[in-house]
């Protein structure tokens, strides 16, 4: 009865792993830097408002193709890792 209790506990009240936790950080911490480092000050160097909103909009364009390139490379990674150990 107790095993039958503890798999029906909600996701919240689940022992999340230490991986997700650590990448969860690393995500904050990078979306935190994004913001200070590059949206803040391409919003802060224009004055009317439409200049500051497409500032803004290539500024979280750049960011999603940052993104891509990672999740794409980090795919080709994962899909090639037989070949490119067998290269070492």
């Amino acid at each position: 009865m107790r095993a039958v209790r503890a798999t029906l506990l909600p996701l919240a009240l689940q022992k999340i792993e230490d991986e997700y936790v650590l990448f969860g950080a690393a995500g904050l911490v990078s979306l935190v830097a994004f913001g200070a480092l590059i949206f803040m000050p391409a919003i802060g160097a224009y004055g009317r408002f439409w200049e500051k909103a497409v500032a803004g909009a290539l500024s979280v364009i750049v960011l999603l193709a940052l993104v891509l390139t990672g999740v794409v490379a980090g795919l080709a990674f994962v899909y090639y890792y037989d070949e490119i150990t067998q290269l070492l």
